[in-house]
């Protein structure tokens, strides 16, 4: 005897097949594994980024369901949501609190498409953010996407979803049978992203192309003399002596060095310091030298006043 979870989830397959919805569908990847569905669903009508993009997905349910809520994930890119990881919406197993039990497929998938992708992440589970045009970009391309793991394409999908509601005189919106044209147009299934993606790459070699070699031509002559100069400036600030900041500077030679103007400075300014602490020790020397010569005869003289007393002190004895 099946258990209440399998029945349930036989009676929500039993019923989106016979009330198909255009927007989306759903089922599971094999009948011997209730608990994991495959989805596609349309993305909601413009002016969303969303809109004419097609996005498949995982459904996970647990063994109490629908006791306890569903998990969910992406497979394909969105802009909006990373690609297969578990994200957290109020009616996720992130929020068991606010999973109510009659809620089901229909309803999840229903508001995910309405309420979620017309919201920003702010930061949650599972969400990403992205500009629109980069999630336009995503829904172009979501068309010729197709699942690894049950082998789904899907605009291959969604096609069929669109037929059959036909035939059971379900509306099918223009904006969902836009997708269906643009398809038709443009769609290339599994290399149809390959082709999208090369002419662009095409177009920005060549827009990076004329800006990087024109910078080459120009900008490496003139950064060649300040190079030349700046590995010239260390040698000229050492080796040259102190009356060579004075010599005068050729002609012919006056605009080549001209940068090095600023380095030399520095260096002209520096070398009285240097020149004029010896001058000062010289200076000095003379006033030194005079004081210890006094201090020496001091000395002197003291050790001759006590050797007279000493022998003057012998005498008396």
């Amino acid at each position: 005897m099946s258990c209440p979870s399998t029945r349930r989830l036989l009676k929500e397959s039993t019923d989106l097949h016979k009330n198909p919805s255009p927007y989306f569908t759903a089922a599971p990847i094999s009948d011997s594994n209730l608990h994991d569905w495959h989805f596609t669903l349309a993305g909601p009508p413009s002016p969303s980024p969303y809109a004419q993009g097609l996005y498949h997905g995982r459904i996970t349910f647990p063994a109490t369901y629908p006791l306890r809520p569903p998990s969910f994930r992406f497979l394909t890119p969105s802009g909006r949501f990373e690609v297969n990881r578990e994200i957290c919406l109020s009616i996720s197993g992130h929020h068991e609190e606010t999973w109510q039990p009659a809620w089901g497929v229909r309803t999840a998938l229903l508001g995910i498409r309405s309420e979620i992708f017309s919201s920003e992440s702010q930061g949650q589970v599972g969400g990403m953010e992205g500009n629109d045009e980069l999630r336009r970009e995503y829904a172009r391309l979501s068309l010729g996407w197709r699942c690894r793991e049950c082998g789904v394409g899907n605009l291959e999908a969604m096609r069929e979803l669109w037929e059959v509601c036909r035939e059971r005189g379900i509306e099918v919106e223009g904006e969902v049978d836009g997708v269906n044209r643009a398809g038709v147009e443009g769609q290339r299934e599994i290399e149809g992203p390959r082709e999208i993606e090369g002419p662009r790459e095409t177009v920005e070699a060549e827009a990076n192309a004329p800006a990087s070699s024109g910078d080459n031509a120009p900008v490496g002559k003139e950064d060649q003399a300040p190079a030349d100069g700046a590995v010239e400036s260390t040698p000229a600030a050492e080796s040259v002596p102190v009356p060579s900041a004075h010599a005068p500077v050729p002609a012919a030679q006056a605009p080549a060095q001209a940068p090095l103007s600023t380095v030399q400075a520095p260096a002209a300014a520096f070398i009285p310091t240097q020149t004029s602490s010896p001058q000062l020790a010289l200076a000095e020397s003379p006033s030194e030298g005079v004081w210890l010569d006094r201090a020496i005869i001091g000395v002197i003289i003291a050790l001759v006043l006590l050797i007279l007393r000493r022998v003057a002190n012998v005498d008396d004895l």
